[in-house]
């Protein structure tokens, strides 16, 4: 007990030296423990860290020291909750460098690396540590354990030898080492894909060059160049402006500006990110090496459904080739169209968006902007929560609390008897400090400690059009697509029933995370639902019948494309983690040789989708990308329950009680606590149907 003795003084010494306003190290003493941003500052991360990772390497000592026998509680149960400090501060701080970050962020996330590193291999090196999660894993019959614990035992077990137990001193070192740098070079391409996206801007001083831009995107582009001191009109690579600016502008040289802007970004330069995804490429698979993989594929694909490389391989292969010709059909309808209209010459990638946005208002007289005054943001907040109230039984009402940006909003979720269910915090709108894209996460997940059960803190950040001096924020169709989509995760966290905060929420397997988000998608092309809430911001006028029917028509309007799309960055991503050898060549390069066989656009040299695929190098998909449509097929097949519930019930809705409470019990609440394919079999009664999605796309012969 000595050493432990020791570390814990240590922990009190520094507990003591820190200010201790510093609102981490102790419990927050807002409603429900929220997170207390009006009182974190920069200062308060660093120490917050160091007393975080002393307190936890004092309690894995703890566990280590004791003299009693090792049991399910006394070695796995404790060291679930063995880091409370490191839990609060790496909530907040990891999930505020991707919402709202600055340099002193990113240069402090570079120098907590190590530290985090370090205190990883502490615990998952510590042999001491890990004979005592054997000793219990070897007695595991004689526990009498539940389902969930002997799952939590199992797989704590296989983290320890997945992450480097089993080796002798000498790789244990490089395996640290290795680890380490994996972390840095994650942080650095992040950095510079962030970097390289708030670098670009397309400053447009001629009107006559904006034509056919609709006026929504003129007005924004006007204060976008306000807020930068330039005249005109500018545009970033940041969706809310580039997307409509390649589906509206007419200038063909504009397009083709901002397009290799967008699709060269980090590809040179001070950002250059081409010889770091090879380093990390390289350093994946010496861990995976060190730890007896032939491949980093094999390692990752180890713990999810898909198990390992060849069914991914052969998933991927048995979507593209029946996608393909499809998709090259599609492109060839699209560049006969552009020629019927003028267009002269081949379909360049900068001509897609505007070429497919215009057939696709010829074809089923739509566009977006007819679309947008139906879908004002509040309007869309309210029909999502109403969404969720219809499906679960949950309420959504807002609550003073502190936030990290003045554009958060945060609701206090309360289940239909008026009980506490979770925080929710949205973050919508797009800014320099953000990362592109979408996302849910947490500042806290849903766990049970000595009987009292902590609920919560879920967070969704997106980058919609934000309102200007003369309208509010109105998004597009697709735009309330990703609403719905993020706010499946965020179901997925708020209706979370478990003990062990590793096996609640969307701690689930890669390539089953994705099934609540996506299936959440669905309801946003249900006609009932749409009309409970699609009404024009100025006039009231609910959404018209025929608007509601050309959603419908175009549903699967280039779905062929956008599934061979999304199969390419699949390809792209088990090419780079399937490699059993460094990469010694150019990285575009083998980009390119990867995804030549699939190509529906003519190649363009320059561009490069890697060294800008963040999914992938920092974001936690690496050898998973799959997973999206993996899930895909999971969610068709899951809706397709709810529809056959609508068709044969009485009422004809699509918001079947039944049919929710099966997805919320079997699903939704379940997180880690038994196999995912065990629990999706729970739900339907059966194995999914790959044709569901086929089917579901328009693909299906």
């Amino acid at each position: 007990m000595k050493k432990s003795l020791i570390i814990l003084g240590a922990v009190s010494a520094i507990l003591t030296s820190c200010k201790m306003d510093n609102p981490f190290l102790t419990e927050s003493n807002l409603p429900y423990g929220a997170p207390q941003f009006d009182k974190i500052k920069f200062e308060h991360y660093k120490p917050a860290f160091e007393a975080g990772i002393a307190e936890g390497k004092a309690n894995i000592d703890k566990i280590v020291a004791s003299t009693e026998a090792p049991t399910f509680q006394n070695v796995v149960a404790a060291m679930e909750y063995s880091t409370p400090i490191l839990n609060r501060v790496a909530n907040v701080f990891y999930n505020l460098l991707e919402a709202d970050t600055n340099e002193q962020m990113q240069a402090l996330a570079e120098e907590i690396a190590p530290m985090m590193t370090e205190y990883s291999m502490y615990t998952s090196l510590n042999e001491g540590l890990f004979q005592k999660v054997k000793a219990v894993y070897d007695n595991r019959e004689s526990e009498n354990l539940s389902a969930s614990e002997l799952r939590l035992l199992e797989q704590t077990y296989k983290s320890f030898a997945r992450n480097g137990a089993n080796l002798n001193a000498e790789d244990k070192e490089k395996y640290a080492a290795l680890s380490e740098k994996g972390s840095l070079l994650s942080l650095q391409f992040g950095k510079n894909v962030l970097a390289a996206t708030n670098a670009y801007v397309l400053n447009v001083t001629d009107e006559a060059k904006l034509a056919g831009m609709p006026a929504y995107i003129l007005s924004m582009g006007a204060e976008t160049a306000a807020e930068k001191g330039l005249e005109g009109w500018a545009f970033t690579l940041q969706a809310p402006s580039y997307g409509p600016f390649m589906r509206y502008c007419q200038d063909r040289d504009l397009r083709k500006q901002i397009y290799m802007a967008y699709n060269t970004r980090a590809v040179g330069g001070e950002n250059d990110n081409r010889e770091i995804i090879k380093d990390i490429a390289a350093n994946r698979l010496a861990i995976a090496n060190i730890l007896g993989y032939e491949t980093y594929a094999d390692y990752a694909l180890e713990e999810r459904m898909a198990k390992d490389k060849a069914t991914v391989n052969n998933f991927l292969k048995s979507l593209m080739e029946p996608s393909l010709p499809y998709a090259r059909a599609e492109v060839k309808e699209i560049e006969d169209y552009a020629h019927s209209k003028g267009f002269q010459g081949k379909l360049e990638s900068w001509d897609f968006s505007f070429w497919s946005e215009r057939l696709k208002e010829d074809k089923y007289t739509l566009n977006a902007e007819e679309l947008k005054p139906y879908f004002e943001l509040e309007s869309c907040i309210s029909a999502v929560f109403s969404l969720a109230g219809r499906l679960y039984g949950l309420q959504f009402q807002p609550i003073d609390l502190p936030v990290y940006h003045k554009d958060v909003k945060v609701y206090d979720v309360k289940d239909a008897e008026g009980n506490h269910k979770a925080l929710f915090y949205a973050d919508f709108f797009p800014r320099e400090s953000k990362r592109g894209g979408a996302w849910m996460t947490d500042f806290r997940g849903q766990s049970i400690e000595n009987g009292v059960e902590k609920r919560p803190f879920i967070s969704i950040v997106c980058n919609f059009t934000k309102p200007t001096a003369g309208e509010p924020s109105l998004i597009t169709h697709d735009e309330f697509i990703t609403f719905l989509h993020e706010f499946g995760h965020a179901l997925h966290g708020i209706l979370a029933e478990g003990v062990y905060p590793s096996q609640t929420g969307t701690s689930v397997a890669r390539d089953f995370v994705e099934l609540p988000s996506q299936f959440n998608e669905n309801f946003g092309y249900e006609e009932e639902f749409l009309n409970s809430f699609a009404k024009h911001y100025q006039t009231g006028e609910v959404i018209p019948a025929e608007l509601i029917a050309k959603i419908l028509n175009a549903k699967n309007y280039l779905s062929a494309y956008g599934q061979v799309r999304q199969l390419h960055f699949g390809i792209v991503d088990m090419a780079w983690h399937t490699l059993s050898a460094p990469l010694e060549g150019d990285s575009q390069a083998f980009e390119k040789r990867a995804l030549a066989p699939y190509s529906v656009l003519p190649d363009i040299a320059q561009t490069a989708i890697c060294p800008s695929f963040s999914h992938i190098f920092s974001g936690g998909y690496s050898a998973g990308y799959y997973s999206y449509k993996w899930a895909e097929v999971l969610e068709a097949d899951a809706f397709e329950l709810f529809q056959e519930y609508r068709d044969n019930s009485a009422d004809h809705s699509i918001f079947n009680k039944e049919a929710a409470d099966k997805f919320r019990q079997n699903i939704l609440s379940k997180g880690d606590t038994e196999d995912p394919a065990v629990l999706y079999r729970n739900f339907r009664g059966r194995d999914p149907r790959p044709e569901a999605l086929m089917k579901k796309l328009g693909l299906s012969k």
